[in-house]
């Protein structure tokens, strides 16, 4: 990256340190690498994760993946898998595992401000026998990401009070156009925008969201 005249970087571990400082005490110690009950009680009620990805680059992705509460599959004390429902198809972060296999996941559950944040090895799989308990509305998942875990740790809420990410008085969707014209203004499609408005309704993806 070239970094313009007017920037300060920081170029070194020490730097970054001199400025930050050191983390206190029971920031370090809060790293774990099994499940702990109070874990296994988070993912059983998150609904939604988003998963980071890098190729063998380093060219980084981040997928944002939900479901029911309790998608995320616990095999045992040391893995989880999480499925895959029909999408797009591009299968940027699957691309990603099968050339890096480390990924780090966040776990949220709506309304809290905590967050639990598991990083590992993942391996895709295409069939497996706790495949049979990830059926939702009939749809057996074709793909799960394994993740064997090598930290698992929970997050403090400050992100999220600075955000008031759960506040509904904070929020002002409206103040963006709806997503079929941004889809029209940001890239080419044959489509009108009243075309993308019925294709992005939540009528017609309701019908999507377990069906190849």
């Amino acid at each position: 990256m070239t970094v313009a005249p007017e920037f300060t970087a920081i170029t070194s571990a020490a730097e970054l340190r001199e400025l930050l400082g050191t983390p206190m005490r029971r920031a370090i110690d809060k790293e774990r690498v099994t499940l702990h009950d109070r874990d296994r009680e988070w993912l059983a009620l998150s609904p939604f994760c988003l998963i980071a990805t890098s190729d063998a680059a380093g060219n980084c992705d981040v997928s944002p993946k939900g479901d029911p509460p309790g998608f995320a599959h616990v095999i045992d004390g040391t893995t989880i898998a999480v499925p895959d429902r029909p999408g797009n198809r591009r299968a940027d972060g699957f691309l990603n595992v099968l050339s890096n296999p480390h990924v780090g996941l966040i776990f949220l559950v709506p309304g809290r401000t905590e967050t639990l944040r598991i990083n590992g090895r993942a391996t895709l799989v295409r069939d497996a026998p706790f495949f049979d308990a990830m059926v939702v509305k009939g749809h057996r998942p074709a793909l799960a990401l394994v993740v064997d875990i090598e930290q698992i740790f929970f997050h403090c809420a400050k992100a999220f009070m600075r955000s008031k990410l759960w506040k509904p008085e904070s929020w002002t969707p409206e103040a963006l156009p709806p997503h079929a014209q941004i889809i029209k203004d940001v890239q080419y499609t044959e489509e009108s925008v009243e075309e993308l408005r019925e294709y992005y309704s939540e009528a017609n993806y309701s019908k999507k969201l377990y069906q190849g």
